[in-house]
C-alpha cells in the first residue's frame, strides 16, 4: 500500500489548505523523518501567503523543499524538528532540524537534516533557522566588548539578535519596538527595551528587523558618529526612502545588508551552511530563547492560523505549530 503524508499548501495568496501527498520510500542515503513540530517564520512567512513576493526575487526566495511556485499554489516554510524513523542506523531514533515545509513525514537526504542536541528541546528546536540568521548578523558586525547597541524590530530574528548581542562582555543592548507588550520578551531575554520614541541615541551598532522605513529611518538616527546599521530585513515589492541628507553624510553613518542566504565573509573560510546551523542549534540551549515561541496550534489549524497572523488578529512572535503523528 502506498504510504501518504499530510502537507499545508499556499493554494492561492490568503488562501491555504492541507493536502495529502504521496511518501515515496527512502533512497539510499535518505531519512524519513516524522514532524515533531514547526515554527512559522511569521515575517516572511505572511509575505509568502499574501503572495507580497516580487516576480523578480522569486529565485532568491525558494525554500530548500518548496513545491510549486510563487504566488501559488507552493508549499513553502522552512522550520521543522522530527525524528528520523528510517534510514541510516546512526540517525533512527534521533531527534533533527530540517528546514522543510509543514508536512507530518517526509523523504530528505540524510545530509539535509542536523541532529538536534540532547540539552536543546525539541520545541525550542524550531527556532534553530532564526538563530543561524543571528549569528550570521553578528559576524557581518563584528560587536565589540563595550558597545552600545540597539535592535530595532522585537520581531523573532531580533529578539534572537538581542539575545547574543548580550552576551558580548560589557556590551549595552536595547530592543526596541512599537509594541509596549515587547517589553516582558525583551526582559526575559536579559536585554533593556524601550519604545521607538524613547529610544536611547549614541549607540556604535544598530540592528535593524521591523521590516519598516519607519524603523530603519529610526535606526540611523540612533547611531554615534561613524556607526553602522545592519540591516535584516526583508521588504519584498516595497520601496524605502531614507534621509541621506541630515546627519548621514557628516557624520560618515553606513548601511549594511545581512542575509543568511551567504555565509558572511567574516567566517566563509570555517563555516559551511551545515556547520551554521549546528552552532545556531548548540546555541538554543540556552533557555532564554523560550520566551520567542508564544503560540501554538495543531497542524489541522493552519489554513485558519496563517490568516490570521497575516492579518494581525494573531499576535505571535514564533507560532509553534504540533503535529499529532
Amino acid at each position: 500500500m502506498k504510504r501518504t503524508a499530510r502537507a499545508f499548501w499556499v493554494r492561492t495568496p490568503g488562501v491555504g489548505e492541507v493536502r495529502e501527498t504521496a511518501l515515496p520510500d527512502p533512497g539510499p542515503g535518505e531519512v524519513v523523518v516524522r514532524s515533531l513540530y514547526s515554527g512559522i517564520s511569521r515575517g516572511t512567512e505572511t509575505l509568502v501567503f499574501g503572495g507580497g513576493v516580487p516576480p523578480n526575487q522569486y529565485g532568491v526566495m525558494r525554500a530548500p523543499f518548496q513545491e510549486g511556485d510563487f504566488p501559488g499554489p507552493l508549499k513553502y516554510g522552512y522550520l521543522n524538528v522530527g525524528v528520523v524513523e528510517e534510514g541510516p542506523q546512526e540517525l533512527v531514533g534521533r531527534t533533527v532540524f530540517t528546514l522543510y515545509p509543514h508536512q507530518t513525514r517526509f523523504v530528505v537526504p540524510a545530509s539535509a537534516v542536523s541532529v538536534v542536541p540532547e540539552d536543546v528541546p525539541a520545541g525550542r528546536a524550531v527556532l534553530a533557522g532564526t538563530v543561524e540568521t543571528a549569528v550570521n548578523a553578528l559576524w557581518d558586525a563584528a560587536p565589540l566588548v563595550g558597545d552600545r547597541v540597539t535592535v530595532v524590530g522585537a520581531g523573532m530574528v531580533g529578539c534572537c539578535v538581542a539575545r547574543l548581542v548580550s552576551r558580548v562582555p560589557g556590551a549595552r543592548v536595547q530592543l526596541v519596538d512599537v509594541d509596549p507588550d515587547r517589553a516582558e520578551v525583551a526582559a526575559r531575554l536579559g536585554v533593556d527595551f524601550a519604545l521607538a520614541e524613547d529610544a536611547e541615541g549614541d549607540r556604535d551598532l544598530v540592528f535593524h528587523t521591523s521590516a519598516t522605513e519607519a524603523g530603519l529611518v529610526r535606526s540611523l538616527g540612533l547611531l554615534h558618529a561613524e556607526g553602522e546599521v545592519v540591516e535584516l530585513s526583508w521588504y519584498g515589492d516595497r520601496q524605502v526612502i531614507l534621509p541621506l541628507g541630515e546627519d548621514f553624510h557628516s557624520h560618515r553613518l553606513a548601511v549594511r545588508a545581512s542575509q543568511v542566504g551567504m555565509i558572511s565573509p567574516a567566517r566563509r573560510s570555517r563555516y559551511d551552511h551545515a556547520e551554521r546551523l549546528r552552532l545556531a542549534l548548540r546555541l538554543l540551549g540556552d533557555p532564554a530563547f523560550d520566551a520567542l515561541v508564544t503560540g501554538e496550534s495543531g497542524f489541522e489549524e493552519l489554513p485558519r492560523v496563517l490568516p490570521r497572523l497575516s492579518e494581525g488578529t494573531l499576535s505571535a512572535l514564533c507560532h509553534r505549530i504540533t503535529y499529532d503523528t
